[in-house]
């Protein structure tokens, strides 16, 4: 060992030597502040949630206090001016007392909402817009007061502070430089709102941010919105949660449009190119929590499973809400199916009720414990069910692909037979096909996979096969479409077109071009 170091075990405490509190030195550098902004959101469409996010939780406040009637709707306005580049976010919670407004506003990770069973709780949230735009308004009024305060952020000092070399500058020194407020003082009482101005939006993933179509699709989805009146199940979906779960639904209106924003689902899938399918079946969930009680409740829509759902449908996989809020996106259960992909198969949802299940600080997952745990432990034989019925689903499909396929294969070698352009050998060989055919397409229809008018419409046609083929099998005359032309020549002709038919792209093509030459032949009339 070097004699310059010194063994850790050869160092004994001085027990006379007390521990001593700290009671100094304590910094909190301005990199915090991005790390609580910018960095912490890292998808731009997450200010809308966490905006919206406060906003439910001002709204429930209000009704609480009554400052906002039981059955009132909680308004959240919002409007894109994008030659302006700016967005608006107003709701109609409480708002914030003048006395209030500055000291909440620059309280960082200080939220007075931990433990009142709120959204949020970390006191961040209202930071998110500082990455994406050149100046954040805070703007605020509370019952009974005339006054409207205002808070501005400069982000672009913001930013050029917190790329500056310069370690000096603390936490408290960069909101001082950055941060201006205001009184103002319209006459009548201004009412109780809260509102975030983002002026000067930072263009983002193909911007984004100031696409209305996108941002409703975003809310649609992450939001606390009701479900559409054209959605029959709706009314079953909340009847199920609403014993367990706030939802605290949202009337959020974009642009002044008439009509609010509703979530995404309908009463039927688009599948595929024109293709629909329909929802045929609810099922409610229940999660038990750790020491008793409830720890989350959800609910599935069962369909056709006719396929991974198209992203834009906005319902795909099953999610996982708190607050009815969205936390993580339609991927966040994928690891509990046998087959991730059929989580996009799936049409439900998870509501999380115990609150030790915490969201993490990007409500992009949860923190691990053993709550959380115990919620994916409990989820996992729903995941396997739901994977089964994909898979049974699949597998069915692929039956009946392949009953069809079988059938068209079967009806081309018997319109091969009736034409009369091959040989008797090879038509004799094209009916021993199609008669081995058929075992396989009675295994597919009696194999427990078609329901009772599928397996009608596959009997139907085994029916149809089985009687040409005892109708051919039946005639003992040689190929005759060919018979008034010579001998030799029609051994030529025969084997000519039974190249084509063994050459060509497929049966069909093959038939046409040999009924065309036949024709020219005078074969056929």
């Amino acid at each position: 060992m070097s004699a310059n170091l010194i063994s850790l075990s050869s160092i004994r405490p001085n027990k006379e030597t007390p521990w001593a509190a700290l009671v100094d030195g304590i910094v909190i550098g301005k990199d915090i502040l991005e790390l609580l902004s910018s960095s912490m959101y890292v998808d731009p469409m997450s200010i809308y949630r966490e905006y919206i996010q406060n906003a439910a939780d001002s709204i429930d406040e209000a009704r609480a206090l009554g400052v906002l009637g039981e059955r009132a709707a909680g308004r959240v306005e919002i409007e894109i001016d994008v030659p302006k580049r700016s967005i608006r976010i107003r709701d109609s919670g409480t708002g914030i007392s003048k006395a209030e407004f500055v000291k909440l506003l620059v309280a960082f990770g200080a939220s007075t909402k931990r433990g009142r069973n709120a959204r949020g709780f970390r006191g961040v949230g209202r930071l998110a817009g500082l990455g994406y735009c050149q100046e954040l308004l805070f703007r605020s009024g509370a019952q009974g007061e005339p006054a409207i305060s205002e808070m501005l952020w400069d982000c672009r000092k913001l930013r050029a502070l917190l790329r500056a070399a310069d370690s000096n500058h603390h936490l408290r020194d960069v909101v001082m430089e950055t941060v201006s407020t205001r009184s103002l003082e319209p006459g009548k009482g201004a009412g109780h709102f809260f509102e975030v101005e983002m002026r000067g939006v930072i263009r983002h993933r193909n911007d984004q941010l100031l696409d209305p179509t996108a941002v409703t699709r975003y809310l649609s989805q992450v939001a606390p919105v009701p479900f559409s009146p054209d959605f029959r199940y709706g009314g079953k979906v909340c009847d199920a949660l609403k014993p367990y779960v706030k939802l605290g639904e949202l009337r959020i209106e974009l642009n002044g449009g008439d009509s609010p924003t509703y979530r995404p689902h309908r009463d039927t899938i688009p599948v595929g190119p024109g293709g629909e399918d329909k929802f045929e079946d609810f099922e409610t969930v229940t999660v038990p929590a750790l020491d008793g009680g409830v720890a989350a409740v959800g609910w599935v829509l069962h369909h056709g499973y006719a396929g991974a759902l198209a992203p834009a449908t906005g319902i795909k996989g099953l999610r996982v809400r708190c607050g009815n809020i969205q936390v993580g996106d339609d991927r966040i259960f994928e690891e509990l199916f046998m087959e991730p992909r059929f989580n996009s198969w799936t049409v439900g949802e998870i509501h999380v009720v115990d609150a030790r299940i915490l969201p993490n600080g990007r409500r992009d997952h949860f923190e691990q414990n053993a709550h959380y745990q115990n919620l994916l432990t409990h989820l996992t034989p729903l995941a396997r069910e739901l994977s089964r019925r994909c898979r049974t689903s699949s597998i069915k499909r692929n039956r009946s692909r392949e009953f069809l396929r079988q059938v068209e294969v079967g009806r081309e070698k018997l319109a091969i037979i009736k034409q009369g352009a091959v040989s008797r050998a090879e038509s004799a060989r094209l009916l021993r096909e199609v008669r081995g055919q058929m075992p396989e397409l009675e295994k597919i229809a009696t194999g427990g996979l078609f329901d009772e008018s599928e397996k009608t419409g596959a009997d139907r046609e085994i029916q149809k096969l089985n009687r040409e083929i005892r109708k051919l099998g039946d005639s003992d005359q040689p190929a005759t479409a060919l018979a008034n032309i010579p001998k030799p020549q029609r051994l030529v002709y025969e084997k000519v077109f039974s190249l084509i038919y063994e050459c060509a792209p497929n049966r069909v093509v093959a038939k046409l071009l040999v009924d065309r030459i036949m024709a020219r032949l005078g074969t056929k009339e």
